[in-house]
């Protein structure tokens, strides 16, 4: 699971889930793309999950590329704990997704094995995602993922 080595503070503050991303917003790397729609923090055992999910639909071929890290410290204090006593101890760890930001980016597969991986692995996230192409023109890309559907 992803976690930081180290990190300059042990807790953080909550912030603000607003705005768009204002980085990450294109695939870079790959030819596909899993695009957020929703603000959220997405637990590093779900980005693990996802993670996994593709790769089991690509049987491990092709590449691909996670381009969130889990880097925000969520703290949390024990059940049945009495107000008070300073902040929580750290109980996982979560990146902050904003709308627009690429999840996930694959590359060297056929475009229906990707486009079926990437749906498959929003399934294993909080919020709504889209699958987004590189290259492909949206005409392109609606045939596409209508052969991903009917297989």
């Amino acid at each position: 699971m992803q976690q930081p080595k180290r990190v300059k503070y042990r807790k953080s503050h909550r912030g603000k889930r607003r705005g768009v991303a204002v980085a990450g917003g294109k695939v870079s790397f790959g030819e596909f793309g899993l695009q957020a729609a929703e603000c959220a923090w997405v637990t590093a055992r779900q980005i693990e999950a996802a993670r996994r999910v593709v790769s089991h639909r690509l049987q491990r071929g092709g590449k691909m590329w996670v381009t969130v890290f889990a880097d925000k410290p969520i703290s949390k204090k024990p059940l049945e704990v009495r107000m008070g006593g300073g902040k929580g101890a750290t109980d996982q760890w979560v990146a902050v997704v904003k709308p627009g930001r690429i999840i996930f980016e694959v590359a060297e597969v056929p475009a229906a094995a990707a486009i079926a991986a990437l749906k498959q692995a929003g399934f294993k996230l909080p919020i709504a995602c889209r699958v987004i192409a590189r290259q492909l023109d949206f005409a392109k890309l609606t045939e596409v993922q209508d052969e991903a559907s009917g297989a």
